[in-house]
Parts: structure tokens; C-alpha cells; sequence
């Protein structure tokens, strides 16, 4: 196999925390997932993947090459969009899909500017949150966060954000503010449906990383009500610090065990097929990039105008 098709495998696997998921993803078997990790391993002289109970993570020389993995395989995405730009206008019909809540706050403004610059585009956003299978819903490019799911097209992490544990102040006076992550299992969590635990997640502090119990109170597919049952003292929730800055500041929400760190919310884009990235995709998601660079910008500055919502 190709060396790119090798380095493809193996920032799939990390990004699925699974070589069997990764495999499905590939349309390949487990063996061959495996197979093609060891090929890679070989080919540079280090392991890369550390099997564990709860699926692969990488080893130090894994992170370096997970790292740049994904810089070479946006690259050659580019490349296949400038070559695709030679010939072709940012022009026709372009469906696009995300959760409705990442599209009002974060995708919508992106699309709405493109459309200005590009007039011959004729973008068709789709809202909907669920895990639409681009291959088979006839869909040009879905921006997806947190999960992948189970899809036949192509896909690249392209960011990721900074997550956090919150509560209500009100919450944390009646149930006590946990001081370790043991403390945990005396709250609720409330939960996204995509995002199970399993019965606990992972925390860090001073790069030594700990098992956080969970216990589940609430689960509900809508990020709004997520944070009403916050707000009325049901229990904690995860979610990206950007959408939670003014709340946070304002004494609304309070940040649960701030001294620890816990996994980042990854964001994909999922397309048809590699060969089906074209410059249109390149706007939109450098656009994209761009706003959400902007609005943490906006954070580390002043109160962020995306979290009136969450007041």
C-alpha cells in the first residue's frame, strides 16, 4: 500500500480510538487495519499505537507522526483542490450539512459570507442532528463534531476544541465542588446522546491522565436542553469553552475540576470521496478555520457574542 494510503489508516485509527471502527471506515477487515499499522511501524523504525482496553492511543513517536499525518493529507487535499481550481469555478450546487447547533452559531455566518463572495454558488445547508451518510444523502460536504458515525465517504479531522466540565454554582453548593476526578461520581451528568462514556472519561493534570467515573443522570440529542437542565441544577455537562466564555465569566456557569484538562471536541469534514474534494470545499472549510479562529480570539478579548444563547 501507498505510504499516504498507510498514514490515512493510521490517523484514522486515532481518530476513531478503534482499529475495528477504523477498519469499517476503510472498508477493510481488522486484520488488514492492523496489518497496515504494522506496515507503517516498520516502514519508520518506531511503534506508534498502544492497544489498550478501552481501544489505541498513541505513543510519543505517534503523536509526532499523528501530527503530521494530518498536515500531509490536507496537503495533498489542497493540491487536489488547486489542481480541481485550474478548471473550475466555485460555481453549481453545493449541499452541506451540520448539527443545527454548530450551524446556527459557527457555520451559518461562513456559509452566508461565501455566498456573497461566490454568487454562482448555490449553497443548500442542511441542519439536522443526526449522522447523515454523505455517500448515500447525495451530500457535497458535512461538517461533523465530537463523532464521525458510520459513513461511506472520506474524512479529516480539521480542528479541534478545547472542552471543559461545567455546573451551575447553585448545583455545586448542594452536591459539593469536586477537588479529584474520584469526586465526580457524586454528581449527574448530563449528556450528549453521540457522546456515551462508557462510565467514565479521561482527565489530566500535569500530563499524568486520570479515569473520571460517571454517572449519568440526564441524556438528551439537543445541546439546548443540555443546557437548560444545567441551568436548573440537574447536574454537569461537557462542552467547548468557546460557546461557554460569557456564561463562565458572568458566575452563570462554573467550571467543574478547572485543574484538570479533559479531551478536546474534534471537528471533521466528511465528503463523498477523496477524488470529490474540489475547490469549493476548500472555501468553505478555510472559512470556517478562519471564524472559528476568530471567535477565540474574540474570547481571550471580551465576553463571546456566540454565548447570549447560553445565558
Amino acid at each position: 500500500m501507498d505510504r499516504l494510503g498507510l498514514l490515512e489508516s493510521f490517523v484514522i485509527a486515532l481518530d476513531e480510538g478503534s482499529l475495528n471502527r477504523a477498519a469499517q471506515r476503510r472498508g477493510i477487515s481488522q486484520p488488514a487495519m492492523s496489518l497496515q499499522i504494522k506496515q507503517l511501524e516498520a516502514l519508520l523504525g518506531h511503534q506508534l499505537l498502544l492497544r489498550t482496553s478501552s481501544g489505541v492511543k498513541p505513543t510519543r513517536p505517534g503523536q509526532l507522526v499523528y501530527a503530521q499525518a494530518q498536515g500531509l493529507l490536507s496537503g495533498y487535499d489542497l493540491m487536489c483542490a488547486e489542481l480541481s481550481s485550474l478548471d473550475a469555478r466555485v460555481e453549481g450546487t453545493f449541499r452541506v450539512s451540520t448539527s443545527t447547533f454548530f450551524g446556527r452559531i459557527v457555520l451559518g455566518p461562513v456559509l452566508l459570507d461565501i455566498n456573497q463572495a461566490y454568487p454562482d454558488l448555490d449553497i443548500v445547508m442542511k441542519l439536522e442532528d443526526r449522522l447523515v451518510d454523505v455517500v448515500r444523502e447525495n451530500i457535497d460536504l458535512a461538517i461533523r463534531s465530537g463523532t464521525l458515525g458510520e459513513t461511506d465517504g472520506a474524512a479529516r479531522k480539521i480542528t479541534e476544541m478545547e472542552n471543559v466540565l461545567f455546573a451551575a454554582p447553585g448545583y455545586l453548593d448542594q452536591q459539593g465542588r469536586p477537588e479529584v476526578p474520584e469526586d465526580l461520581k457524586r454528581l449527574k451528568f448530563i449528556q450528549h446522546h453521540e457522546d456515551q462514556t462508557g462510565g467514565y472519561f479521561p482527565l489530566t493534570r500535569d500530563g499524568v491522565e486520570y479515569q473520571a467515573p460517571v454517572r449519568v443522570g440526564f441524556t438528551a440529542d439537543d445541546p439546548d436542553l443540555i443546557v437548560r437542565a444545567v441551568t436548573n441544577e440537574t447536574g454537569y455537562a461537557r462542552a467547548p469553552r468557546l460557546f461557554l466564555e460569557e456564561a463562565l465569566a458572568n458566575g452563570t456557569f462554573e467550571q467543574v475540576l478547572p485543574d484538570y484538562q479533559i479531551p478536546g471536541k474534534p471537528i471533521f469534514a466528511v465528503y463523498p470521496s477523496r477524488h470529490s474534494f474540489d475547490r469549493r470545499h476548500e472555501v468553505i472549510i478555510t472559512g470556517l478555520l478562519q471564524r472559528l479562529k476568530d471567535l477565540n480570539a474574540a474570547s481571550e478579548h471580551q465576553a463571546c457574542p456566540t454565548c447570549a444563547i447560553l445565558a
